[in-house]
């Protein structure tokens, strides 16, 4: 008798994906929610708290590290959120993605266009997903040098937060002016943020007067905002560039992509370390379920995942993450040629 989950490779449509996830996997959990957000907001208040006592050196780098990877942890429950996959009201999604996503500077409504609506939308597809989208050889050939020198940079194996910084979080969120439907709730929440930020630049200078005159009036935004701030945009870059950056993943021109292509063929995911996934990252590596559905909340996106990978085996790209594979990425993925679905070095550009 046939499998209830048997692939249905010939019609390639995201909708049987979907079909083959367990009802019980949209089910958030108002617990499970609660307890990661007090999770992350610990994660975050505790060492910033520390960062504010000590200026220690050794100390100093430690904290901003743990500063660094619990804005990521608060903004991949806030992108949860955004999805509206966190909770059941839409009105306490809405609240937790925006707060979440304050530490990281980042405007929701603006995040929840982009990200949401055109990478989700049109994900790997050639001239539509901005994020880590590669650059063709004679695109590359008409740079300047200094172009060149930036893409060298932002695609290397340390630029991932260049990359997120220029491309993701200024040139399509805070430079970004929407039009239509969309432009009033950004321009709303630019300025509230934009506002809230400000304000704590200014505080967090007070206090640093307060505490050690002029110099800790400079130190304090750097050490409690500014520098946390960099270290989150290095970890999301990254974050991201594994989930679409790979010699098995393929950009798709735009008549041959799919919803199916984009979303399956795509993405990833990815086994990292336990206490990483579960202290800051909350299974956002297991990324082909999110990408079938972002609707499924991060605590059943492994349990999606099983019955994806059981109905479509050849499919899915299940690996365990390692070092060395990121830098073999990052050495062969620089260059893209559409017409051929392949990924190419720099040498391709020679000549």
């Amino acid at each position: 008798m046939e499998s209830a989950i048997a692939p249905r490779p010939r019609t390639q449509s995201l909708n049987d994906v979907r079909a083959v996830i367990p009802a019980e996997c949209y089910e958030p959990s108002r617990a499970k929610g609660l307890l990661a957000l007090i999770q992350a907001a610990l994660l975050y208040l505790v060492p910033l708290t520390l960062l504010a006592l000590t200026d220690t050196w050794w100390a100093v780098l430690l904290l901003w590290a743990a500063a660094g990877l619990a804005v990521a942890g608060l903004f991949v429950l806030g992108h949860d959120a955004s999805h509206g996959a966190l909770f059941r009201s839409r009105r306490a999604n809405r609240v937790v993605a925006v707060a979440c996503m304050v530490p990281s500077a980042h405007v929701e409504a603006a995040w929840n266009l982009g990200h949401n609506r055109i990478h989700h939308g049109y994900t790997t597809r050639e001239g539509f997903d901005f994020v880590w989208h590669p650059v063709t050889v004679a695109e590359y050939a008409e740079m300047s040098k200094l172009e060149r020198l930036r893409h060298r940079l932002e695609w290397s194996a340390l630029g991932s937060g260049a990359y997120y910084l220029r491309v993701v979080w200024w040139e399509k969120m805070w430079r970004f002016a929407a039009t239509g439907k969309h432009a009033p709730a950004i321009r709303r929440d630019k300025r509230a943020l934009g506002a809230l930020l400000g304000i704590t630049l200014v505080a967090t200078a007070i206090v640093g007067t307060l505490a050690g005159g002029w110099f800790d009036a400079i130190w304090f935004p750097i050490k409690l905002i500014v520098v946390p701030f960099l270290i989150f945009t290095q970890v999301i870059g990254w974050t991201v560039y594994v989930h679409h950056v790979s010699p098995e993943i393929r950009w798709w021109k735009r008549r041959e992509w799919s919803q199916y292509k984009g979303q399956m063929e795509s993405t990833t995911i990815l086994r990292i370390p336990r206490i990483f996934n579960r202290l800051w990252f909350h299974n956002i590596f297991v990324h082909v379920p999110h990408h079938v559905d972002a609707r499924i909340p991060f605590h059943q996106l492994p349990a999606a995942a099983t019955a994806i990978e059981q109905a479509y085996p050849d499919t899915v790209i299940d690996t365990r993450f390692a070092p060395s594979d990121y830098l073999r990425v990052t050495r062969s993925c620089k260059l893209y040629d559409f017409d051929a679905g392949n990924w190419l070095g720099y040498s391709a550009a020679i000549g």
